[in-house]
């Protein structure tokens, strides 16, 4: 009997925070799956908060039609991000509310797929998935509390930690199955005891169709910038407390008296104010900082770069994956990575050939690195090539996309079968 035949489409129902119109990083990538899914037949469901990213006051529509996907927005607290009182506050509120509604919605059968925001939602998902007997599938965007305590900001004493740790490793246990978004991510969570038919990698992805390379000269960001006749190394995204600035700012010092390069900085993050005050004390001239541009002109931002900057701390290396990397890809452009030479990252770039390494604190490296490439204009052109090549081999949306598909097929409507996870293209 073919376990799929049904006279309605099987349901997804996805948790977590954050989810279209909020156009933060984790809720841009549920949309796109959510899209997607829903375009090749499940039926779709969202169940999140009422809140934006950047603007927790916001009061959305509690129940809503988003295309063809249906989102149940739950009530919580709205204190927002800069206290953490405040943000546990609003953590709490959303597990309760979450929880109310996901026992009111799923039935037997259903897929429950949970991020990782707020932290732990696999500790909430578990329980409920088991009771209302809908497969669980966990998408781990990031590994809490390791990446809180690598950060030295982890709120809780050791004990609770151990504990909120083996109770985190039981539900990943229990889940159908655990999608990871790196090589070493799926390393780290073996490590810690979970079995390798319960893990599978797909990694994040940028949209094809809306980054595509160009020149240079093209980008209307450089034109305004009037950046035309330099050499313009760029971060862009996130500059969190997970993204190094002190080996970038070194070498920024040493090249101020060159203006052949610019560096341009793009974005935000917790990160992003200590660079700048640094810069400004530094009188370095040679930094231009912009806010978060625009989606719809992210390709163009992308293409004003000549090279482009991705920073990872070594010691959260299987814990975080730098997803900018993949924009950067689809652009077309090299990547200088700063960080573990053995990271996700530096896999990346080794197994496309399309940039360099270099360690945590090597500004004279990376001024070596930036130089090179600099002076490489054919090099630097034929390392896009293979960028953009290894983009649309591994990491475009619909890649992604279809790959989820597959898996969710093969998950069997009963909750107590493993999944057989697809197999991942060769590499």
């Amino acid at each position: 009997m073919n376990t799929f035949a049904r006279a309605k489409p099987r349901r997804i129902v996805f948790v977590n925070r954050y989810f279209d119109p909020d156009q933060s990083a984790t809720s841009r990538m549920l949309t796109d799956l959510a899209r997607g899914l829903s375009g090749t037949g499940w039926s779709v469901e969202v169940v999140c908060s009422r809140q934006l990213y950047d603007d927790p006051m916001a009061l959305l529509a509690r129940v809503e039609l988003r295309g063809s996907i249906l989102v149940h927005r739950t009530r919580t607290t709205r204190f927002g991000r800069s206290r953490l009182i405040g943000r546990a506050i609003d953590y709490a509120s959303f597990y309760l509310s979450a929880a109310y509604k996901l026992l009111r919605i799923l039935e037997t059968g259903d897929i429950l797929i949970a991020k990782t925001d707020p932290p732990l939602l696999s500790l909430l998902a578990a329980p409920i998935a088991r009771w209302t007997r809908a497969n669980l599938v966990n998408w781990q965007q990031d590994v809490f509390p390791e990446v809180a305590s690598q950060l030295r900001s982890n709120p809780f004493p050791p004990a609770i930690d151990h504990v909120l740790r083996s109770l985190r490793n039981e539900s990943l246990r229990r889940a159908s199955m655990n999608v990871v978004i790196s090589e070493r991510m799926a390393e780290y969570f073996t490590r810690q005891g979970i079995p390798p038919d319960r893990l599978t990698v797909i990694e994040n992805w940028a949209d094809e169709v809306a980054i595509q390379p160009k020149p240079t000269q093209a980008s209307r960001l450089r034109q305004q910038l009037d950046l035309r006749d330099r050499f313009v190394v760029c971060y862009s995204g996130n500059l969190g407390r997970a993204h190094e600035f002190e080996t970038l700012l070194g070498a920024a010092g040493v090249l101020c008296g060159d203006d052949s390069v610019k560096f341009l900085i793009i974005g935000g993050g917790t990160n992003m104010e200590g660079m700048r005050r640094a810069v400004a004390q530094l009188a370095l001239d040679n930094m231009v900082f912009l806010p978060y541009q625009p989606l719809e002109q992210l390709g163009d931002s992308l293409a004003a770069a000549d090279v482009h900057l991705v920073s990872l701390r070594p010691e959260l290396e299987g814990l975080i994956m730098p997803s900018k990397l993949y924009g950067i890809l689809a652009a077309g452009r090299p990547v200088i990575f700063i960080g573990d030479g053995d990271g996700d990252v530096a896999r990346a770039i080794r197994r496309a050939d399309c940039g360099e390494t270099v360690p945590i604190g090597a500004s004279p490296e990376l001024i070596a690195a930036i130089r090179r490439m600099q002076a490489n204009p054919d090099g630097r052109a034929s390392m896009g090539m293979r960028a953009r090549q290894a983009f649309k081999k591994y990491h475009t949306k619909d890649e992604a996309i279809a790959r989820w598909d597959m898996l969710l097929r093969l998950t069997p409507a009963r909750r107590d079968v493993a999944v057989q996870p697809p197999r991942p293209s060769d590499r």
